[in-house]
């Protein structure tokens, strides 16, 4: 023999060190085995025709399993070209997947099913392969049962391991494996009964115990799946008889036989040796059951002879073909019954399919694709690890349910597989695709399968609601938290979204699911037979989703006339109309979404707008809280929890850019420039269910370490330092934690040191709005220049001294209140700070309001003159004495901020506390105070509802502070020079209005400002304007909070103020003129004259005259050519207590004048092409109206208002004016003559009032007798009453 080369020689020293570390020998039955090395390398050459595999190493078990992180095949005998042809042919069905990598790797091992390593109550029925080193799963397309423990060459094999790599993976055996040893000999002369003469006995009554074991031959029919119920794992096979139709049931739960389900097939003939009989508890149902003892057997005629059972047993055989007509007679009266149901439950069909796993739509929920068009649903089966069903392998289904469309939904056919089904793996994937093992406990997919017994429609519904919920908040809480099941411990989030939504779904009463009855009954019955298709009762998208449906149903329909009323759009200008289109807004419900949409989402704030927001892996969504009993929404320990909310209101902002020159062109879409939109939730906190509470964000900052990002410098001037920025990743908050140590805090502290915290006490006694102040820091991306800072104030006072903590979870109680309440105030002082919140404080904007207890906690620190060391003077001490002024102290980025109570929830023994905080709480007006005369405070606060939002053009005499530099700011959507006009209501049925302007430039931080919200104004700036009406603006110091919502059942966003309401009668008499903001009100009166008439038509643009079709500017020349009408007139009513002077607009005129619309039309259509018409008449003179005498439209209209037709009776609609006529008013208390019939009568009047005409209706004459009757009752009962005081 050849002396082996130098490759050779260092080839079998690694083999032979391999063998000591894996293959020691051991001995056999016969004696020593010989060597295994040797006979490996015996199997070795004979597979190599001689040679050794020099280019193959051997690997151990444990380095495949620690060393192999891919997927990885090898195949030892086969050549390039084989292995390129083998890889191609398994790319068919899915081309973009890569194939298997080869490796020139030597396995070899024992087969053994796994019960010498654990104990024999927990064997699984798999397969393994060990050596000396561990042991890893295996899967084999053909197996036999002598090779259990013997030891094995492996040609072709692939390890696949699992996606979590803290598991191990498997290995599928591609080939038949070699034996190392010669294979075992079985016995050849078997007693057997056939199954026509053993299926008697499992009916007959005689006791099971008294019978002697049999041995039973016949042909597999049925293989059920591995169960595990109880830690106890089994199976059922069902062997038909070889001459007869007649089968059995076979029960095979002996750990050393549940490696038979890897060897039976169906169609095969097996013998089964010792079996005994048995019966369930519950239902009584006999079967046969093996013992210890039991061998399986492949069926060979020659090596069998048929043994009868014993003769006592054969007069059994009567009883049970009685008893099998009798159930065949019951099965048949199912049927019928089942048939009787309605037409809309489906019968599923039971088929037989072959298909290529595609793709793996949900491994843990059982789901697979099949050729890209069928969804095989393994739930109501067992998944059994599920290894194998990779993309690319293919599985042979028998007996499964075929499903169509169960879930509306769902996009695929889906094949259910029950327990009577049978899943067969045909070949193995030869792509690199992962292995996805499902969960065998703690699956909260199948537990809930179970627990309510869901059929096809409802678990798919749950599949797809629990995907979207793991996608969206694994990376939030971790996937273990996230599914975890009551049966182990608390529940997790998951499980208490879901069961709710269940429990809604699912009968009160839900039958178990019987396995056995399901497994043994000869007619079937299982949760997938029958089966109704599914509408979603509701979904739970993505915020992302849920912002871009929500954008889509915001515009869909949407129309710009939608907006504005015709025929108040006929009469506006350019300006005014795109400026009315800028800004709309949408609400929708749960209920405006089909299913009904729920929404979920991590509540966190941003310091970047500011505001709370719902988060999720794809986006975040802004949101409103509010409480129901009006109190402000301050729960900070909320931050980071996950949360349910189903009643809310989706609010779409819309925002328009629009170059509309006039009403008429509102259809053509062309003058649309841009749509953006901005999407946000308002909700109250009692609507909300919390799915999972948040870690303490006081711990999260321990972990991280804290520290400053504004110093101090010498001066006393601030400073930022620049901060290291850690890897990115997912967060509740905003914050990235300094990696500086603060040097206040920080400085050579201990372990212990680190756990402690400092804290303080204080209530908010004023808060200003978020907006950008002359706070200067350098720029963060360049370090040079500098730049206006976001940033809002609050002014507070301190309650007791710093409290050190030796860890923050302590800081529950109040102990500052409660020592003061024992000692007296003296220890309480009245030590005003002025909070100064940029940078990442400003995620704390939301939470801070007027009245709250709050605490300062700063994290990782132990020096109580923490909060002083960083105060300073806002302005130098020569300018201002200290005492008058507060301190102000910036807050740093990593102090947390805790909501501890309210002022009014103190207890007695806080109460002391409330002394010391007398005088300093806002003082809360009311509108009709405001309005009053007699107000005279500049600054006010008050709480009022909004009746109607409006964009208007910026008042001219306002600057909004630093108007530039908010311009530049993004995420503005309207122009700087708009403001938003709110008209405010007392209360709901008050009609006492008062209206707030606000900037554009502050409305980028304000939401909920819709009509309908209570809203709670604080340190709004009171003006009169040179008409002598109270209005208010939003100022820098001013802060707005959102007590209540709107009702979802408002009007229409453009719809006028009241218009829903009838406004109530009234007499002139009652009407005072000094009476700011009168409410609408109704008067039946007599239209007396028409003192002055104006129609014309304005340029759209420049709203100069515009005549016969064009401006009539011309320097400079203006390049409009559209024309707007408008038509004013001021006429004289009375109603017999009083007269009025009514100013009429645009259509009202028509109405006054009692012209049909069509007259209406053609006499303005008239006027276009002389530009403008004016008329004067009655008593006023000097007023600047001119007449033109020889024009016929102007000598109509003077004819038309001098006819005795016009002064009628009307029912007229108005409002106090508020810019009221320049038409000289008479001196008050003068004598004036009126006239009924013949007899004329004189009277003294006071002042006329002026109104601005709302509505103009005609009186019909069973109106105007009720009214008159009403009117009278009315005065007599007011006469009898001043008679009697």
């Amino acid at each position: 023999m050849a002396q082996p080369s130098a490759a050779e020689e260092r080839w079998l020293e690694a083999a032979r060190d391999f063998a000591r570390r894996a293959l020691p020998a051991c001995e056999g039955p016969g004696g020593p085995e010989p060597p295994p090395l040797e006979a490996v390398l015996r199997c070795l050459r004979s597979a190599g025709g001689g040679d050794l595999p020099l280019g193959y190493s051997f690997i151990s078990i444990s380095d495949l399993q620690h060393q192999q992180c891919m997927p990885c095949c090898s195949h030892l005998t086969w050549s390039t070209n084989e292995f390129k042809e083998w890889a191609h042919q398994g790319q068919g069905s899915l081309p973009m997947q890569s194939p298997l990598p080869r490796t020139y790797l030597i396995l070899v091992g024992y087969l053994t099913d796994g019960r010498q390593e654990h104990d024999a109550k927990l064997v699984d029925g798999c397969l393994y392969v060990k050596d000396n080193t561990g042991i890893i799963p295996c899967e084999l397309l053909h197996f036999e049962l002598e090779w259990l423990e013997s030891l094995f060459l492996f040609p072709s094999w692939s390890y696949i391991p699992q996606t979590d790599r803290s598991a191990v993976g498997y290995v599928e055996i591609l080939a038949d494996p070699v034996p190392v040893n010669l294979p075992k000999e079985v016995c050849d002369n078997i007693p057997v009964t056939y199954l026509a003469s053993a299926e008697p006995l499992l009916t007959s009554r005689i006791a099971c115990k008294k019978r002697s074991k049999l041995t039973v031959a016949g042909e597999l029919v049925r293989l059920g799946p591995l169960l595990c119920i109880h830690h106890k794992t089994f199976f059922f096979l069902f062997l038909k008889c070889l001459t007869s139709a007649v089968w059995v049931p076979v029960l095979v739960q002996k750990p050393n036989q549940l490696a038979w389900h890897h060897i039976l097939q169906l169609g095969h003939r097996y013998t089964i040796t010792s079996l005994s009989m048995t019966s369930l508890k519950k239902s009584g149902q006999r079967m046969f059951v093996t013992s210890v003892s039991s061998c399986l057997l492949p069926y060979c005629a020659e090596q069998v002879r048929e043994q009868p059972p014993d003769s006592d047993l054969q007069g059994e055989s009567t009883q049970s073909s009685s008893l099998e007509t009798a159930e065949q007679l019951s099965g048949s009266l199912e049927v019928g019954v089942e048939e009787e149901r309605p037409r809309s439950t489906k019968e599923s069909k039971i088929i037989s399919y072959v298909g290529t796993v595609t793709k793996i739509l949900n491994g843990q929920a059982g789901l697979f694709l099949l050729d890209n068009k069928v969804c095989l649903c393994l739930a109501y089966h067992q998944l059994n690890f599920a290894r194998g069903l990779r993309p690319g392998a293919c599985v042979e289904l028998i007996d499964v349910h075929l499903l169509q469309k169960p879930l509306v939904s769902f996009p695929f056919i889906v094949l259910g597989a029950c327990l009577s089904s049978t899943v067969v793996l045909k070949s193995f994937s030869r792509l690199s695709t992962p292995y996805q093992p499902p969960a065998s406990s703690r699956n909260l997919y199948l537990q809930l399968l179970f627990r309510y017994n869901l059929g096809m429609p409802l678990y798919l519904w749950l599949v797809s609601l629990l995907e979207t919920f793991e996608e969206r908040f694994s990376c939030f809480f971790g996937r273990h938290r996230l599914l975890r099941s009551s049966t182990h411990r608390n529940p997790g989030a998951a499980e208490k979204f879901l069961v709710p939504l269940l429990q809604a779904v699912v009968p009160d009463r839900v039958e178990a699911r019987d396995i056995y009855n399901e497994i043994l009954e000869k007619i079937h019955h299982c949760p997938l037979q029958k089966y109704l298709s599914l509408n979603p009762p509701c979904q739970a998208p993505s915020l992302s989703v849920v912002c871009c449906v929500a954008e889509e149903k915001s515009w869909e329909g949407f129309s710009p006339s939608q907006l504005l009323s015709p025929l108040e759009a006929q009469h506006m200008g350019t300006q005014e109309l795109n400026r009315r289109l800028a800004w709309s807004y949408c609400t929708l419900s749960a209920e405006s979404f089909q299913p009904r949409l729920i929404l979920l989402g991590v509540l966190r704030v941003s310091s970047r707008s500011s505001s709370l927001q719902l988060q999720d892996k794809s986006s975040a969504l802004p949101c409103v809280i509010t409480h129901k009993d009006g109190s402000p929404f301050a729960r900070t320990a909320l931050i980071g929890s996950l949360l349910q909310v189903e009643n809310y209101q989706l609010v779409v902002e819309r925002f328009l850019q629009t170059d509309f020159p006039s009403w008429e062109h509102l259809a053509n879409l062309e003058h649309v420039r841009g749509k953006k939109n901005s999407v946000y939730v308002q909700f109250c906190f009692e609507d909300v269910q919390v799915l999972h509470a948040a870690e303490g964000q006081i711990q999260k900052g321990l972990r991280s370490g804290n520290s400053s990002s504004l110093r101090r410098k010498a001066d006393g001037s601030l400073t930022s330092e620049p901060e290291t920025p850690k890897a990115k990743m997912l967060k509740l908050e905003d914050p990235k934690p300094d990696t500086h140590q603060d040097e206040n805090c920080q400085g050579g502290q201990s372990s212990a040191e680190r756990a402690s915290c400092v804290s303080r006490l204080f209530v908010v006694t004023q808060k200003e709005g978020l907006m950008l102040r002359n706070y200067q820091l350098r720029r963060e991306e360049d370090g040079e220049g500098w730049e206006l800072q976001s940033s809002f104030q609050s002014t507070v006072l301190w309650l007791g001294r710093p409290q050190l903590w030796s860890h923050p979870r302590e800081t529950g109680n109040l102990p500052e209140l409660e020592e003061t309440g024992c000692d007296g105030e003296e220890d309480l002082t009245r030590q005003e700070v002025l909070l100064l919140f940029m940078g990442k404080s400003l995620r704390w904007f939301p939470f801070l309001h007027l009245d709250g207890l709050y605490r300062f906690i700063v994290p990782c620190c132990s020096d109580l003159e923490v909060f002083d060391k960083l105060c300073f003077p806002p302005v130098p001490a020569k300018s201002l004495s200290r005492s008058s002024c507060p301190l102000c102290l910036p807050v740093q980025d990593t102090w947390h901020l805790q909501h501890e109570t309210w002022v009014s929830c103190l207890t007695e023994r806080q109460l002391a506390a409330r002394s010391v905080l007398t005088g300093m709480d806002q003082r809360i007006s009311s509108i009709p105070e405001i309005l009053h005369n007699s107000f005279t405070g500049s600054l006010v606060s008050f709480s009022g509802e909004i009746v109607e939002r409006t964009l208007c053009a910026s008042l001219k005499n306002e600057k909004p502070f630093v108007t530039v530099g908010l311009r530049k700011q993004k995420g503005s959507l309207l122009a700087a020079d708009h403001s938003l006009k709110l008209s405010v209501s007392a209360a709901p049925d008050s009609g006492v209005v008062m209206d707030i302007y606000i900037a554009a430039t502050y409305l980028q931080h304000l939401w909920g400002l819709l009509p309908g919200a209570k809203i709670l104004f604080q340190n709004l700036e009171r003006k009169i304007s040179r008409f002598h009406n109270v209005y208010c603006t939003y100022i820098a110091s001013s802060c707005v909070s959102i007590i209540s919502l709107p009702a979802l059942h408002l009007p229409f966003p453009s719809s006028p103020a009241g218009e829903a309401s009838s406004p109530s009668l009234v007499f002139l008499s009652s009407l005072q003129p000094h009476l700011q903001n009168l409410p609408q009100a109704r008067i039946l009166c007599h239209l007396s004259c028409v003192r002055t008439l104006s129609l014309q038509w304005v340029c759209s643009l420049c709203s100069s005259i515009f005549k016969e079709g064009r401006c009539t500017q011309h320097s400079p020349p203006c390049p409009s050519h559209t024309g707007v009408r408008q038509a004013s007139a001021w006429v004289l009513v009375e109603d017999g207590t009083g007269e009025a002077l009514v100013l009429c607009k645009n259509q009202h005129v028509g109405a006054m004048l009692g012209l049909s619309l069509l007259e209406w039309e053609a006499l303005q259509n008239c006027v276009q092409s002389r530009g403008r018409v004016s008329i004067q008449h009655g008593e006023a003179t000097g007023t600047g109206c001119v007449e033109e005498p020889e024009d016929l439209i102007a000598c109509y209209l003077r004819n038309l208002c001098r006819s005795p037709l016009i002064c009628r009776p009307i029912l007229l609609d108005f409002s106090l004016s508020r810019k009221p006529s320049k038409i000289p008013q008479p001196a008050p208390l003068q004598l004036r003559n009126f006239r009924c019939g013949e007899v004329e009568f004189v009277s003294q009047v006071g002042p006329r009032p002026s109104l601005l005409c709302l509505n103009v209706e005609e009186v019909e004459q069973g109106t105007l007798s009720y009214l008159n009757s009403e009117r009278i009752r009315r005065t007599s009962s007011h006469c009898q009453v001043v008679a009697t005081a």
